[in-house]
């Protein structure tokens, strides 16, 4: 009877084949990491969409109210430009602030206005308390576009972009409408 040997070299793994097993598993999980840490920077987000879109619709029932409550003209309900003095709002991009004296917000009236907030209740848990918390919306701004239709002098367009940071990632919500001299 003979006994035949196994040669030293396939008794398992070497040192070397299990760092490159490592590595690999390594690269990985931080390549996991990475991509749930943007997922959840992303998803925090989403508290600045909903206030993005709040300030948008509350651009466009100023504008709408402005309008059928008779407190702006026709002429009024338009951009400001050089070429158009009669119009009531801001062109290109502007801070989100509090109305100025019209309570139309994104009009010629709001410059001086303090920044737009949002509150949150303190530590006692109610809002409308002294130790309510005042975050200012510093990272929007707000673009109202309002502009002719062609062949009806009595149709406007109505674009208002919000434009934000959340974290890394920069979004904008933009809102369009329509509003009538009627």
């Amino acid at each position: 009877m003979r006994l035949i040997k196994a040669p030293r070299n396939q008794k398992g793994f070497s040192l070397l084949e299990t760092l490159i097993a490592l590595l690999v598993l390594a690269i990985g999980v931080l390549g996991l990491a990475g991509m749930l840490a943007n997922a959840l920077a992303y998803m925090q987000g989403s508290q600045n969409d909903f206030i993005a879109q709040q300030k948008a619709e509350e651009a466009a029932e100023a504008i709408f109210t402005a309008k059928y409550t008779n407190n702006a003209t026709w002429a009024q309900i338009s951009n400001n430009t050089s070429t158009n003095l009669a119009g009531l709002f801001v062109t290109g991009p502007v801070p989100l602030t509090l109305p100025g004296q019209d309570g139309l917000v994104g009009s010629i009236n709001d410059g001086g206005a303090p920044l737009d907030y949002i509150v949150y209740p303190g530590p006692d848990g109610k809002l409308g308390t002294a130790d309510d918390i005042f975050v200012p919306l510093s990272n929007f701004t707000r673009t109202i576009a309002i502009g002719s239709v062609a062949g009806d002098p009595n149709l406007r367009t109505v674009t208002i972009t919000v434009n934000y940071t959340s974290g890394k990632f920069t979004r904008a919500y933009t809102l369009n409408t329509f509003i009538s001299a009627f």
